[in-house]
């Protein structure tokens, strides 16, 4: 990293995925281009799980070559400008992951994958049991991290204050929608 001064811990590179509701994997097109998808994601014990259709882009992307990033980052505020445009900022914090992509395929696995997004993105349950038949036409995709680093921009003094609140703001389970 260029900047050290903006390098988050090791620890809390880690532990940033969990509070992100949105990931970016890159993989590498047919093409040779890279490729990015957004997407919802859990992370656990260095590896990143995510749910997919069997067919699709990043489906054939990750079995011609299983080598990815993946990106995720919070953003807190954007701060203004007052004498020059140079002065305005975002403030952030982020990660970036690489490794390598792959096709889960052992049921036990696959399960414990699907409970991991579950208790991200509803961690109050209620959604009943999985159906066979949608169960059936989904991947589950498991990156083994690699390499991760984090790096922030938070500001300084007391704007530097003011984004570690929002930040705890920001790291609360979102709203929900009620399908009733």
């Amino acid at each position: 990293m260029r900047r050290k001064e903006k390098e988050i811990s090791k620890e809390a590179a880690e532990s940033l995925p969990a509070g992100c509701r949105v990931g970016r994997l890159g993989t590498i097109a047919k093409d040779g281009r890279p490729m990015i998808k957004p997407l919802n994601f859990a992370y656990s014990a260095g590896r990143i799980y995510f749910h997919s259709a069997r067919d699709g882009e990043k489906i054939d992307d990750i079995k011609r070559d299983g080598r990815v990033c993946f990106e995720a980052d919070l953003p807190v505020a954007f701060q203004r400008a007052k004498d020059q445009p140079c002065q305005a900022g975002y403030l952030y914090r982020s990660v970036v992951a690489k490794g390598r992509a792959r096709i889960v395929w052992d049921e036990t696995e696959r399960m414990a994958a699907f409970g991991l997004l579950m208790e991200k993105y509803q961690p109050e349950g209620g959604f009943g049991g999985y159906l066979p038949e949608k169960l059936a036409r989904t991947e589950i995709v498991r990156i083994d991290v690699e390499e991760m680093a984090g790096k922030e921009n938070l500001g300084k003094g007391g704007v530097r204050e003011q984004a570690e609140e929002i930040l705890k703001e920001v790291l609360l389970p979102e709203r929900k929608i009620d399908r009733s």
